[in-house]
C-alpha cells in the first residue's frame, strides 16, 4: 500500500459526506440482525447503539430490525469485531482502541493522549478523509466493514478514591483504563488494568482499584462511580475525544443494495453527530450534579496536562517512525496535517469574551 494513495481521501468524497439526504426507504429487502456491544447500558447505548438501531428502522420504513445484545452475551465484550467477523453477530458497536495491543493504529481512530479535541476529530473523520481511512484499515486488517458510530467529548480523567492533581499523585495508583493509556500511565508510575464495563463498579467499590476512567462527566453519572469514589478529576488527558465504531460482517454487507449501504452510512453519521451534541450539552451540567452529590472536583495541574499530551504525541511519532504497522504512519500523518491546518484556529474562530458576571458588572466609580 502506498502512503500517497492512502492519503487521497479528501475532495469529492469529503464533500459528498457532508450532506444528509436521508429519506424513508420503505422499498427493498427486510432484515433481522443481531448486534453485539461492549457494554450493558447508559448513554453509550441510548445515544449510540439504540439510537442507531431505532433510526435505521425508522428510515428504512421498518425493513431493518436490530436486536441489541449487552456486552458478553454473544462473545467477549472487548472483542466485538471478532464476534462479528465470525458471524456470531451481524454487526456490532465497540471502541476501536480495545484492539490497540494487536495494532496501535486503532487508537488513532479511537482517541489517545495525543488526539485533538472532538470537534477537530469530527472534521478529520468527515471532511478530511478519516472515515475512508478507517474503512480501508478494517477491511484490509480484519476483513470487516467499519465506520464511526457515536463520539465522546473529552472524558473525565478519573473518579478516584484518592486525590490526584500532579504527576507525583499517579505513582502507584491502581486505575482501570484502556487503550494506549495502559502503557503511558504505567510509564508515569501508575498501576493500570483493563476490564469490561460490568466489572468496574464492584472493583472500585471494594477497593480493588483506586480510580477509574470510563466516559465523560455526563456519561459516568449512571455508572454510579461518584457514589464510591469521592474525587472527580478532569480534564481527560488520556482521552481528549473518543469516537466509537460500528462493525458489520462482510457477508452481511455484501447482500445489501447500494441504497441500503448508503442509508446505513448516513444513519451512522447522523447518530454520531447527534451524540456529540447531546453529550456536550449534558457535560456542561454534570459538575453541578457531582457537587450536589458531595464529590470533590479537582482540575489537573497544567504540568500534568502538558506532559500527557507530549507523551502521547511522542509515542505516536516514535511508533510511526518504527513502521511496524503499515497503516499507522499514514493515519498519523493525515491527522497531523489537520492539526497544522487548524493551527491558530482559536484566534480566527473565537472572539475573546469576559465571563457573564464580568460583562454585566457596572463600571467602577471614580
Amino acid at each position: 500500500m502506498k502512503k500517497r494513495d492512502f492519503l487521497k481521501t479528501g475532495g469529492a468524497a469529503a464533500a459528498a459526506a457532508m450532506a444528509f439526504p436521508i429519506t424513508v426507504q420503505a422499498q427493498g429487502a427486510s432484515y433481522n440482525w443481531k448486534m453485539a456491544t461492549g457494554w450493558g447500558g447508559g448513554p453509550l447505548t441510548d445515544l449510540g447503539t439504540k439510537a442507531f438501531a431505532d433510526k435505521l428502522e425508522q428510515y428504512s420504513g421498518g425493513r431493518f430490525k436490530i436486536q441489541i445484545f449487552p456486552g458478553g452475551a454473544l462473545g467477549n465484550a472487548l472483542k466485538v469485531p471478532e464476534t462479528v467477523k465470525n458471524g456470531v453477530a451481524d454487526l456490532g458497536h465497540t471502541w476501536m482502541g480495545w484492539d490497540w495491543g494487536k495494532d496501535p493504529t486503532t487508537v488513532l481512530f479511537g482517541g489517545y493522549a495525543g488526539s485533538f479535541d472532538s470537534e477537530r476529530m469530527l472534521h478529520w473523520l468527515y471532511a478530511a478523509g478519516g472515515t475512508d481511512m478507517q474503512r480501508k484499515y478494517r477491511d484490509q486488517t480484519d476483513d470487516i466493514i467499519s465506520m464511526p458510530l457515536f463520539i465522546r467529548t473529552a472524558e473525565a480523567f478519573l473518579h478516584s478514591r484518592k486525590p490526584v492533581r500532579t504527576l507525583n499523585d499517579l505513582k502507584g495508583l491502581k486505575l482501570r483504563t484502556a487503550g494506549a493509556w495502559l502503557e503511558m500511565s504505567k510509564d508515569l508510575g501508575a498501576a493500570p488494568v483493563t476490564t469490561p464495563a460490568a466489572d468496574i463498579y464492584p472493583m472500585l467499590e471494594r477497593g480493588a482499584i483506586d480510580a477509574v476512567e470510563w466516559g465523560t462527566l455526563y456519561e459516568n453519572i449512571p455508572m454510579g462511580f461518584h457514589k464510591v469514589a469521592k474525587f472527580v478529576i478532569y480534564p481527560g488527558i488520556h482521552q481528549p475525544c473518543a469516537p466509537f465504531e460500528l462493525v458489520i460482517n462482510k457477508g452481511v454487507w455484501s447482500k445489501l443494495s447500494e441504497a441500503d449501504k448508503k442509508l446505513i452510512e448516513m444513519v451512522a453519521k447522523l447518530t454520531t453527530l447527534e451524540s456529540w451534541l447531546v453529550v456536550g450539552q449534558e457535560d456542561a451540567k454534570a459538575l453541578e450534579f457531582y457537587r450536589k452529590a458531595g464529590n470533590t472536583i479537582i482540575e489537573l495541574s497544567p504540568e500534568l496536562q502538558y506532559a500527557a499530551r507530549k507523551m502521547g504525541l511522542d509515542w505516536a511519532a516514535k511508533t510511526a517512525k518504527e513502521n511496524k504497522y503499515p497503516f499507522f504512519a499514514p493515519v498519523f500523518e493525515s491527522q497531523q496535517q489537520l492539526d497544522k491546518l487548524w493551527e491558530g484556529a482559536s484566534g480566527w474562530r473565537t472572539v475573546k469574551t469576559r465571563t457573564v458576571a464580568a460583562a454585566t458588572q457596572p463600571p467602577a466609580k471614580k
